[in-house]
């Protein structure tokens, strides 16, 4: 059994983060807090640099810990059923709960790392957080053989994928494949409002994958489903994932027609 997973921010909301679109998601209720994740603001403006790094500090995004859905995936992957576990989310806690960057694409990017917009360089996200009162608007201070040592000073800003930018290099295209090639495909916690995210379940229908959507609401994509839950996600979720293991652990291993010389 091979199981492609889509997580949106349905997933996180037990994990004290609000969600961004639903109901009473953060934008929802403050759409200029959207601003803090727009690209030009943010390279044109130092205040709004500093704004975008405090709110992102003092988000319940920043210091939250996995919940049971969370752990339940890293269950999925180590009874060996788990081949792609795409996220909208960029709060790391796919990675905190135990998911192996083999299976994981980070299709909004992550909080979690940080990098320098001139040098590239890349830098952990949480050093740059505990000095930001001291440095509020964090440059690199990479040194630069070829400029005589002088440090870059380029902009740092999170990995996170700001309105604005591009996903992540092949992002959607190690997506499509797996889900494709899937033997199921299960859509956790998303609205399949944005795109390119949500062209993942026409992508799967379109190849004859059965799709299990889990969200607490409604989605334009239910009709293509072929299982909806509703329940919440912190206890369905791993109820699903242990009655999949029960019913397939023993084949988990197998190939099965659909997956045999699979790409990574």
């Amino acid at each position: 059994m091979h199981i492609a997973v889509l997580t949106g921010a349905g997933i996180s909301t037990s994990a004290g983060i609000p969600d961004f679109r639903g109901p009473d998601g953060v934008w929802t209720k403050h759409p200029e807090q959207m601003n803090v994740y727009d690209i030009d603001a943010f390279l044109s403006d130092k205040e709004q640099r500093e704004y975008s790094w405090r709110w992102q500090k003092e988000s319940p995004v920043w210091g939250a810990q996995p919940g049971t859905a969370h752990k339940a995936l890293a269950k999925l992957e180590q009874a060996g059923m788990l081949d792609l576990l795409a996220t909208q989310n960029f709060d790391g806690l796919h990675e905190k709960a135990g998911n192996s960057d083999e299976v994981i694409v980070n299709l909004h990017g992550t909080i979690a790392t940080s990098h320098c917009m001139k040098c590239h360089a890349r830098y952990d996200t949480a050093p740059i957080m505990d000095k930001l009162d001291t440095e509020p608007d964090p440059h690199c201070r990479r040194q630069l053989p070829y400029r005589g040592n002088m440090p870059c000073n380029g902009i740092i800003k999170t990995d996170v994928v700001y309105f604005g930018e591009a996903l992540p290099d092949r992002a959607m295209e190690r997506s499509m494949r797996k889900v494709s090639r899937a033997d199921e495909f299960w859509v956790i916690g998303s609205t399949l409002e944005v795109f390119p995210a949500a062209s993942l379940v026409p992508v799967a229908a379109q190849a004859g994958v059965p799709i299990t959507i889990m969200n607490m609401g409604r989605t334009q994509y239910d009709r293509l489903a072929t299982r909806l839950i509703h329940d919440d996600i912190a206890e369905a979720l791993p109820a699903l994932v242990d009655e999949t293991i029960a019913r397939y652990g023993d084949t988990a291993s197998g190939a099965s027609d659909k997956t045999i010389n699979k790409e990574a």
